[in-house]
């Protein structure tokens, strides 16, 4: 089955989903945000096949998200390093994060917690609007054209 292409839409949302659609890329996107660089690493952490691993890999430098850096070169092995357009991704992933915590458990909460690495507090992700700083599920939205 030919999958669908959404990288050319006049949607944001839909050119996300054309990369973040697969369900490996955000996991190997979560590892790397969480200090994976080796291919061994994001292997390990994810039991993930070698030939999807290097096919998501090789999206996301060709996307720009993660560019590769030769740490050796005998044997030629390479590291994979967040770029601004990476770490921006963190956004995307922690909404994913909150929505699945509140929404995907019926009485239990998740058996992990986002917590900030300097105070170990729980970390609870929140969108909301950067010029008015109010939560996005409390704005009434519409599509308009920009102008």
């Amino acid at each position: 089955m030919r999958r669908t292409r959404f990288d050319t839409a006049p949607c944001p949302i839909a050119r996300v989903t054309d990369l973040f659609g697969d369900w490996w890329t955000p996991l190997v996107l979560r590892e790397a945000l969480l200090g994976a660089r080796r291919f061994d690493e994001f292997q390990t952490r994810l039991s993930i096949p070698r030939a999807v691993l290097s096919a998501r890999l090789t999206r996301l430098v060709d996307e720009g998200l993660i560019e590769r850096r030769r740490y050796e070169d005998h044997p030629p092995r390479d590291e994979y390093r967040l770029t601004r357009k990476g770490v921006a991704a963190w956004d995307v992933l922690a909404a994913m994060w909150r929505y699945g915590e509140d929404w995907f458990w019926d009485s239990d909460r998740p058996p992990y917690v986002l917590a900030d690495a300097e105070t170990g507090a729980e970390v609870r992700p929140r969108v909301v609007d950067e010029h008015s700083g109010r939560p996005m599920n409390s704005i009434p939205i519409r599509l308009r054209v920009r102008r």
